[in-house]
């Protein structure tokens, strides 16, 4: 058995080399399109300039503690990004536009009317000139602007610091001061509930007449144990009237903010260390989710997950919230139990006091004991009102303007060999992609892998391109290898017998069949075998043209049986062994003259003559004459022109030409851009300098002599 040479079906680096190659004019345009579009881009921007300001945040603390040591939570990962997204927040840039008047100055330098611009507007161009972003592990926060005018990148710098600093201030303010007016407004009342008692007390003693003298403790000749007991509650119905409209007044409070407010006072008024981490949460959530969409469109799976997420952190916001609320009513009505419980033993205490002290005293020291108490409950919630009032004045900084933005001097961009180089990448990819996309949609035969894969046909001969006929350049010309070693491949294809008749032919129109015919022709005879040209395209013919002879009388009148063959048949000039049978004249009454028989007749004649008959066949779709000839001869040569028609075309030819019993020999490959497709510059490259290669004076001289060595 022979070995069978295994094939690689994969592409190889010098497949897509290739392609480069044959399609580089498409690359170097759209790479030249590119550079220059990038260059005529870059050059045509005006300067654009960055300014900086860096300022330090902290959380909201005072500068100086007051009464008492303030307790500040542990690092919060989440404290930084939410301040940048609240930088560039609608509340701060619209600040900064109001404060810079920006509305008038760009909408008298972007429109055209030099209306101003509206609000949303101004909004939208300020987001994409201000970035914030962190230095490296420290708590400074760097506000970068870019604008074509240095002046004033340096001014919206310097503003966005400015109002985010006022902004922080006034919100921790407003918070305190929304609670400090809670406690204020407990405090009227509580005046009032001291002056009634008051009242009451003075009613009762005049009523009672008792005479008070110091304490009323003196009553009942000094401390008695029952007296102690009486004093620890009233200690503790103190202390839990205090709790309870301390709880009180939040849980007012609470239920008399919106939910925007809530939202940003619960965590102060209820320290709750859950409700904190949502909302850090749904704001790193929300840093996230826009900086996925600068990316991605809203159908994106991430942006799903991230829009997912958020919802379920707003729920449980909302859920916490609610939780808040129920808590601190709950809180608020576990201290009023509590208080009512003390004050239910109180009065247990009390009546049993009274029993004991008697009718007349008791209704007087129960009033001025609910009096100390009111005073007691008064005393300590102004003594809020003060502390709360104070901490309200002393300063606190939780933003601090470290580095102002400067005019800056040289300008940020257009970057010049940035935007040329990634205009060079993009052009080359972009090259690239087309001519790739190109070579996909081009379904011609390029290679000879391409004729046997599709024609399941041997390639019998590769032919170069800007290919003449031979009887102009002669036989020693650069291509003339080509139809030598075509003339070989025929003559084994033909298992080794010398002669015969063959057609040539191919699918379509100017595939060049007739140049490849004549010129096998012209190397058979040049090799000592008498050759004749049959020129039976009766509809194009061209042979005549090639050899500057009569095409009156040929083969139409031969099968026509007007003039005898002798006549017709005119040796070619110059190149011995060469005859040729011109086409003739074929009048319309005359077609279908390529009937079978007379040509299988004619064949059979032509045969005995001659050592080779070549006869050139029209394109074998769209004709019948070709199919004719091809059931008649001893085989057909299929001529392929490289990349010109789709294969289909030179499968139908095949199929055509199979199915009238037609053998074909074999493919020719036409028309090879030798210099353009590396693939057959080796053919071409050893044909000539093995065969063609002149030895300069004295080379041969030097190769004899190291032969003889």
């Amino acid at each position: 058995m022979d070995e069978q040479t295994p094939t690689d079906s994969g592409l190889h680096f010098f497949d897509y080399w290739r392609v480069v190659r044959s399609r580089k004019e498409v690359v170097l345009a759209v790479l030249l399109l590119a550079v220059v579009t990038a260059v005529v881009y870059t050059f045509s921007l005006d300067p654009e300039y960055m300014a900086q300001a860096r300022i330090l945040v902290r959380e909201d603390a005072l500068d100086v503690p007051v009464f008492e040591r303030e307790f500040t939570g542990g690092w919060n990962p989440y404290f930084l990004r939410t301040q940048f997204e609240l930088m560039k927040s609608r509340p701060i840039l619209y600040r900064v536009a109001e404060n810079l008047n920006l509305a008038a100055i760009w909408g008298e330098r972007y429109r055209a009317d030099k209306r101003p611009l509206s609000r949303d507007d101004v909004f939208e161009l300020l987001g994409r000139v201000v970035d914030v972003d962190q230095s490296r592990d420290t708590s400074l926060i760097a506000i970068r602007v870019r604008s074509k005018d240095p002046e004033e990148a340096a001014r919206i710098a310097n503003m966005v610091a400015e109002v985010y600093r006022d902004h922080r201030l006034t919100v921790k303010r407003n918070e305190l001061r929304r609670a400090l007016e809670a406690v204020r407004g407990e405090v009227e009342k509580q005046r009032e509930r001291v002056a009634a008692k008051e009242a009451e007390v003075e009613r009762l003693r005049k009523e009672l007449g008792v005479a008070v003298i110091g304490s009323t403790t003196q009553y009942g000749g000094g401390f008695r144990v029952d007296k102690v007991r009486l004093q620890q509650l009233e200690a503790d119905r103190i202390a839990a009237r205090v709790d309870m409209l301390y709880r009180k007044a939040r849980m007012e409070q609470l239920e008399a903010m919106s939910p925007e407010e809530l939202v940003e006072s619960a965590s102060l008024i209820v320290q709750d260390s859950e409700l904190s981490t949502i909302r850090r949460q749904l704001v790193d959530t929300d840093v996230q989710l826009r900086l996925l969409l600068q990316t991605y469109a809203e159908n994106h799976p991430e942006v799903q997950r991230y829009q997912a997420a958020r919802a379920e952190l707003q729920q449980k916001l909302t859920n916490a919230l609610n939780g808040v609320k129920r808590s601190v009513k709950a809180d608020y009505e576990i201290s009023l139990a509590r208080f009512d419980a003390l004050d239910q033993e109180l009065k247990a205490a009390r009546e049993a006091d009274i029993a004991a002290e008697g009718e007349k005293f008791l209704p007087f020291a129960k009033a001025e004991r609910e009096l100390d108490l009111e005073r007691n409950i008064l005393q300590a919630l102004e003594a809020r009102v003060r502390q709360e009032a104070i901490k309200l004045e002393v300063p606190s900084t939780p933003v601090e303007l470290v580095d102002p933005a400067e005019t800056p001097v040289r300008p940020i961009g257009p970057r010049h060999i940035f935007n040329i180089i990634v205009g060079l990448v993009i052009g080359l990819i972009g090259g690239l992609g087309i001519a790739f996309f190109i070579e996909y949609l081009d379904t011609s035969v390029k290679t000879v892998d391409d004729v046997e894969r599709y024609l399941g046909l041997p390639v019998i001969g590769i032919i170069p391109q800007k290919v003449r006929p031979m009887i102009q350049d002669g036989p020693d010309c650069s291509y003339a290898e080509a139809y030598r070693v075509l003339r070989t491949n025929l003559l084994f294809s033909n298992k080794g017998v010398p002669g015969g008749a063959f057609a040539v032919v191919s699918g379509g129109v100017g595939e060049g069949k007739s140049t490849t015919l004549f010129n096998l022709a012209y190397v058979c005879a040049t090799m000592g075998d008498k050759v004749l040209i049959v020129d039976s395209d009766l509809r194009r013919p061209v042979q005549h043209t090639i050899l500057g002879i009569p095409n009156r009388f040929g083969l139409t009148n031969v099968l026509m049986r007007d003039v005898p063959i002798e006549e017709t048949i005119k040796p070619v000039p110059n190149v011995p062994n060469l005859h040729f049978l011109p086409s003739g004249k074929l009048p319309r009454s005359s077609i279908g003259v390529l009937n079978t028989q007379r040509m299988r007749e004619l064949i059979k004649n032509l045969k005995a003559r001659y050592d080779y008959v070549f006869l050139d066949a029209p394109p074998v779709i769209g004709v019948s004459d070709a199919s004719i000839l091809a059931s008649e001869v001893d085989g057909v040569l299929l001529v392929v022109q490289y990349r010109k028609y789709p294969r289909l075309i030179s499968l139908r030819a095949k199929r055509m030409i199979e199915n009238v019993g037609g053998r074909i020999v074999g493919v020719v490959l036409n028309n090879i851009n030798i210099l353009r497709d590396d693939y057959y510059y080796y053919y071409h490259s050893y044909y000539s300098n093995y065969y063609y290669h002149q030895p300069q004076p004295g080379e041969a001289a030097k190769e004899e002599a190291a032969r003889s060595t």
